[in-house]
């Protein structure tokens, strides 16, 4: 089969790989000449191209799957709207037709509760970050063509593993965590991630969307003392005082995510289903480099 992937990061080359292991041809979209070097190199057929440039989409291969997977670059020059919602609009005005599947790699962050509410694919989405804004803006972008388009979107939970284990080094080093203890966590393994998004390329009919976790949430200060106790780092300490504006704002959110729905169209997919078993793992094939991003 052939396939298109938007989004060559931490999960898309992931899933890339996966479909050149099964024998699938596959397209890979990329701003730079150098990372297009590479992905050949890595067997994938690369496309030099950039998702706010339009006129740079022309002649996109007709396929059997697209999976968007589109991150926001704060070195890009563009706001996070434009890459989302204007970015995801180019290229839907230039897919060619027959248009297949297309998987639209979205977040958990459409949600703005706060008070531990569980949520489901049927929660109302009140986001207030510009990332869940700017998600839940494509996602109307994309379901305006769902008439003509079998899409997915796929609402991923926080993504960690191999490499991608937040403040890490700041744990080790007996740091103070800026962020309250409470709160909930949602998380899922890449690897999980991955499976998710193969079952769904290939599954028959899809809902508009899924959300996607390990369906075990836990409280900020669960997963920060697991995560000291698989490093043998000293215990966690908070400090609220000392929170940055975007840790504050990451930190009013606070639901459940359900993946009830999930399993029950996609079947086990889900390995990893809770952090302390997939930290285990991680740690044990080695992959425990830092990453500076916030739980």
């Amino acid at each position: 089969m052939d396939r298109l992937v938007f989004g060559c990061g931490y999960l898309g080359n992931r899933v890339a790989q996966r479909w050149l292991e099964s024998g699938d041809r596959v397209f890979a979209v990329s701003r730079s000449e150098q990372s297009a070097r590479a992905m050949q190199q890595d067997g994938l057929l690369p496309i030099v191209a950039d998702v706010t440039q339009p006129e740079s989409l022309v002649d996109l291969p007709e396929v059997d799957t697209v999976l968007y997977a589109v991150g926001f670059d704060r070195l890009s020059g563009h706001s996070i709207a434009d890459v989302y919602v204007q970015g995801l609009q180019n290229v839907l005005a230039q897919l060619p037709a027959p248009r297949q599947r297309l998987l639209y790699i979205s977040s958990t962050g459409v949600y703005g509760q706060s008070a531990g509410e569980w949520v489901d694919e049927s929660s109302i989405c009140q986001p207030e970050r510009a990332g869940g804004l700017a998600c839940l803006a494509a996602e109307q972008e994309l379901e305006k063509q769902r008439a003509e388009l079998d899409s997915c979107i796929l609402r991923l939970a926080g993504i960690y593993g191999p490499g991608r284990l937040p403040r890490r080094d700041a744990l080790l080093a007996g740091e103070p965590i800026k962020a309250p203890a409470d709160g909930w966590l949602n998380l899922i393994h890449v690897e999980d991630a991955v499976r998710v998004v193969l079952a769904a390329a290939t599954a028959g009919q899809l809902p508009d969307r899924l959300l996607v976790s390990d369906g075990t949430p836990l409280r900020r200060q669960q997963y920060f003392a697991e995560l000291c106790r698989q490093l043998d780092a000293p215990d966690p300490c908070f400090d609220e005082q000392q929170q940055s504006e975007t840790d504050r704002a990451r930190a009013s959110s606070s639901k459940r995510v359900s993946n009830r729905q999930l399993l029950d169209l996609l079947g086990e997919v889900i390995v990893f289903d809770s952090f302390a078993g997939g930290l285990a793992d991680i740690l044990q094939a080695g992959g425990d480099s830092s990453d500076p991003g916030a739980a």
